[in-house]
């Protein structure tokens, strides 16, 4: 959630990020009106409490005869301080869903727009010429024993995949080498778990307009995670965090889960938009004014990551209108698939600043030990979707495909033949 401060002080500032957004600048004029209007129950409230605590000294200080008008009028009070404690709980409950309507201020610089607008800050590395007719990911994984895509959908339906063999190393790989970057960098490792309650997903912004996205097991009453931000942005829920001598980083692997909804006949060939994946996660925990600064390093780290698996990317700007509710900033790093003519994501970056750590109850203590709302940030390191981009880029004309060299120790051969 926002920062009603902030809100208040700044309105503008907000409907202009709703506009970015593409979203409704009216939200927040029904946001105003509902903390005013819960501000002054609050009041009303509070001065009946008070008027009932001295007439009640009033009638302990009341002569016999006077006792019985007095127990009268308390009675009349008492039922007005009940109907305004039932008016404040309305009250809140109006804001609180207000409040949860708007999504996060986006960050000054951001491009405006949907997913079409996005400005591309830097290209890195060179797309391939290739002097023979490349393969696409799908037909490199079949032919080398890769990927199973056929029993995949016999076992578990569409969009379901066996990685086999050497395919299922280069996953393995994949995710070793990120997990060992993220510790080498200060993270602590985590498997984390990728069932959660409601209150965490809905806390970290997930449950809005792509709720529809996520799997939910009716009957525990619990949600499969699209991402493991999910459980770390959950881990420290409901505390209150030591971070002066800087951020709290932690790197998450799990399997990750989505259905898909609304993309049914996108990328519906190979393994590039699929209801499970594996992924390591970076997050972070720190104090807002370093959040920028932590997006900065997030941001390279995943440069790491992809000057390892040596593929052409480029670096974009995400417009308001793709961030999701939670994020004020995001940058995507898309890498080359020859085969389509363009570029994928394989990393994103988010910067969430104090959204959701103000809905899951997560503080730090300044210096002067009050305290504050923490921000938050997350980041990919490494995902199943990154095969496509390597097997592509790195084939060769016999069919065979080149292994990174920084994936050799892991996969147990240079060449996939």
């Amino acid at each position: 959630m926002i920062d009603l401060k902030f809100l208040r002080e700044n309105p503008e500032i907000v409907r202009e990020s709703q506009r970015t957004r593409g979203e409704d600048p009216g939200l927040v004029d029904a946001l105003l009106e509902a903390d005013a209007s819960r501000r002054a129950a609050v009041l009303t409230g509070d001065n009946l409490r008070a008027e009932q605590k001295a007439f009640g000294k009033k009638v302990g200080q009341a002569s016999p005869e006077e006792r019985p008008a007095l127990l009268e009028g308390s009675k009349e009070l008492a039922a007005k301080v009940k109907e305004a404690e039932a008016a404040q709980h309305e009250a809140q409950a109006a804001l609180d869903a207000a409040h949860r309507a708007i999504s996060n201020v986006v960050q000054e610089g951001a491009p405006a727009g949907g997913e079409d607008d996005y400005i591309v800050l830097e290209h890195v590395g060179e797309i391939p010429k290739f002097d023979f007719e490349p393969k696409d990911h799908l037909e490199l994984g079949e032919s080398l024993g890769l990927i199973d895509m056929e029993r995949g959908a016999k076992v578990s339906g569409s969009r379901f995949y066996f990685m086999t063999g050497y395919g299922a190393m280069l996953q393995l790989g994949l995710l070793q080498l990120a997990a060992q970057k993220a510790i080498a960098n200060g993270f602590t490792m985590m498997i984390p778990p990728v069932l959660v309650r409601p209150e965490i997903m809905a806390g970290t912004g997930f449950l809005g307009a792509h709720s529809d996205e996520i799997y939910h097991l009716q009957d525990d009453d619990l949600y499969l995670v699209g991402t493991s931000e999910v459980p770390m942005a959950g881990y420290h829920s409901g505390e209150i965090l030591e971070l002066n001598e800087g951020p709290n980083r932690y790197a998450g692997w799990s399997s990750c889960f989505r259905r898909e909804a609304g993309s049914y006949g996108k990328d519906t060939r190979g393994i590039i938009r699929v209801h499970q994946f594996d992924k390591v996660e970076m997050f972070t925990y720190c104090r807002p004014e370093d959040a920028d600064a932590e997006h900065q390093r997030l941001l390279g780290w995943e440069r790491d990551m992809l000057a390892a698996i040596d593929v052409p990317y480029r670096v974009i700007d995400v417009a308001g209108g793709d961030l999701g509710s939670s994020a004020a900033r995001k940058f995507d790093c898309e890498a080359w698939v020859p085969t389509q003519g363009t570029y994928r994501e394989l990393t994103s970056t988010s910067n969430c600043t104090t959204f959701q750590a103000r809905r899951l109850g997560v503080r730090y203590r300044d210096e002067n030990g009050k305290p504050q709302t923490a921000a938050t940030l997350n980041g990919t390191l490494a995902t199943t979707r990154w095969i496509v981009s390597i097997l592509e880029n790195h084939q060769q004309a016999d069919g065979s495909v080149r292994v990174p060299e920084a994936l050799v120790p892991f996969v147990g051969t240079d060449v996939l033949r």
